[in-house]
């Protein structure tokens, strides 16, 4: 019996090593791998070899497997069963106690399989992957030239059985945002990357969804001179709308020939010069870009001239609206870079209320409260745009949306434009629907 029981633990050893050996090169991450191979590690370079073409790999896991657990059965059976027929055969029949002493003999042979050569060795291997891969990883080779017969016969039924039904053995490795937004996520909630940081980088990716009108400033927003003003009109603007960049135009705004930088005008100011802007070298060439650009390729047109500024037109050519370099990267950088003098657009109010600007991107209002994509996407950007197809016409003060759990009401409407909306958390259920208009 103590020959059977070596020989039995033995048995496990093989099974666990096999189990090991499965889960570890399954569940190692390649850019693990890669940096440990960069960082002079053959093994790795190998762990990565098999990872491309599996198939012969674990080939040599499943006859291991299999093998040693038909093995184990025999053994075990003929170990223990003649044991524990003798033990209940003191208290029954002797083929009630034949019959007891084989179901004992099998329930603690798998049970010990089940607990030492597949449970404890595939969570080992689920814990440090990339560490056993590369230790296992020349011992499987080894396994792999000497079972080579076998590992050809069966690896040959397998791929034909793959191209049988039309699919594809290879592992796709291909690395997409949304895997590394997950990989973000996941760092995280371990407290790797701070909640900030996390956003950060996910805004990085929003630039290629996000269009230029989410981050621009609005036209009834944008200061800008005609081209005929004096000069104590430009002086009286400038004190008044103090900002960075003024968009010059010829008559009205829809006709903007170029733009003036504030610093140039202060340089006139303390030197005592008049300020004309029919002088065509203070005045500079602006960038126009339409209305449907992405923010990444606004960023890839502000590095192609040089600019930090553009003006913004629709299919009509008429503006609506001016951004800047910095209007971008405040997208991209959320709250980390407003400063004091700055508004936010989005305001707790209590742990079940916001106040929101009505220009405020509609992906922001979602991520804030935690809402999945809103009906008719894709027909507006902003928060204002969202009620405004809800309601299907002009929002009022008091009109009101009720979606996902939430309540959406204006409480300030300027000349059309949507000032601040009222969001409540309704205790409906989620995802009823209901417009509500004021009488």
């Amino acid at each position: 019996m103590t020959q059977s029981l070596l020989v039995i633990a033995l048995l496990i050893a093989a099974s666990a090593f096999f189990s090991i050996a499965e889960i570890s090169l399954a569940a190692a991450r390649r850019l693990r791998l890669r940096q440990m191979a960069d960082e002079g590690d053959s093994r790795a370079d190998l762990v990565l070899r098999m990872q491309e073409q599996p198939g012969d790999y674990f080939t040599v896991v499943q006859v291991g497997q299999n093998a040693v657990a038909i093995l184990g059965g025999i053994v075990g059976e003929g170990a223990l069963s003649p044991h524990f027929s003798r033990f209940f055969g003191v208290w029954m029949t002797e083929s009630t106690a034949t019959t007891a002493g084989f179901i004992a003999s099998f329930l603690i042979i798998t049970s010990l399989f089940i607990l030492f050569a597949d449970l404890f060795p595939k969570r080992l291997g689920m814990a440090e992957p990339e560490r056993l891969a590369v230790r296992l990883a020349r011992p499987m080779a080894w396994f792999m030239a000497l079972l080579r017969p076998l590992v050809w016969f069966y690896s040959r039924g397998a791929d034909a059985l793959f191209r049988l039904l039309g699919l594809s053995s290879l592992r796709d490795d291909r690395i997409t945002s949304d895997d590394i937004l997950a990989m973000m996520e996941a760092g995280a909630r371990a407290g790797v990357l701070a909640a900030r940081e996390q956003q950060v980088i996910t805004n990085v990716f929003e630039l290629d969804t996000r269009t230029v009108s989410s981050a621009m400033s609005p036209r009834d927003r944008v200061a800008f001179f005609l081209r005929d003003e004096p000069d104590s009109v430009i002086r009286l603007r400038i004190a008044a709308e103090p900002f960075s960049t003024y968009p010059v135009c010829e008559g009205d705004i829809d006709h903007v020939v170029g733009y003036v930088d504030a610093k140039d005008l202060f340089q006139r100011v303390l030197n005592n010069q008049p300020i004309s802007l029919a002088d065509d070298s203070l005045v500079r060439k602006v960038l126009i870009v339409p209305d449907r650009l992405t923010l990444s390729e606004v960023l890839e047109q502000f590095r192609g001239v040089h600019e930090d500024f553009a003006v913004i037109v629709n299919e009509y050519s008429l503006v609506v609206g001016v951004v800047t370099l910095n209007d971008v990267m405040s997208t991209v950088m959320g709250d980390l870079v407003v400063g004091p003098s700055d508004e936010e657009q989005i305001v707790q109010r209590d742990e079940n209320s916001w106040l929101i600007d009505g220009v405020t991107p509609i992906s922001d209002v979602l991520r804030v409260l935690a809402l999945d994509e809103p009906p008719h996407a894709g027909e507006y950007e902003t928060l204002a745009g969202f009620l405004m197809v809800m309601l299907r016409r002009v929002p009022r003060r008091t009109d009101s949306v009720s979606w996902g759990g939430f309540k959406f009401e204006v409480l300030d409407v300027d000349s059309y434009r949507i000032d601040q909306v009222m969001v409540s958390r309704l205790p409906l259920p989620d995802g009823a629907l209901a417009l509500k208009s004021a009488a």
